[in-house]
């Protein structure tokens, strides 16, 4: 499933939550489809961080670490 269409679904099914209320199966798949998009959120900021260099005032660059 495309990132597009698990937001899209997301969306329908908080729209319905908020109108009519969801079955288990639905709160199910609203949690489900929440966890794939955080996932695919915190992959991508892991990603940006991994190549995001710090340069010093001497103009020496070095790879942004983990924070100990």
């Amino acid at each position: 499933m495309e990132m597009n269409e698990v937001i899209a679904r997301i969306n329908e099914l908080a729209k319905k939550a908020k109108t009519q209320g969801l079955t288990q199966e639905e709160a199910k798949e609203r949690d489900d489809l929440r966890r794939i998009y955080i996932d695919a959120v915190k992959a991508s900021l892991v990603g940006q961080l991994e190549n995001t260099y710090i340069v010093d005032e001497k103009g020496n660059k070095r790879k942004l670490g983990k924070k100990q």
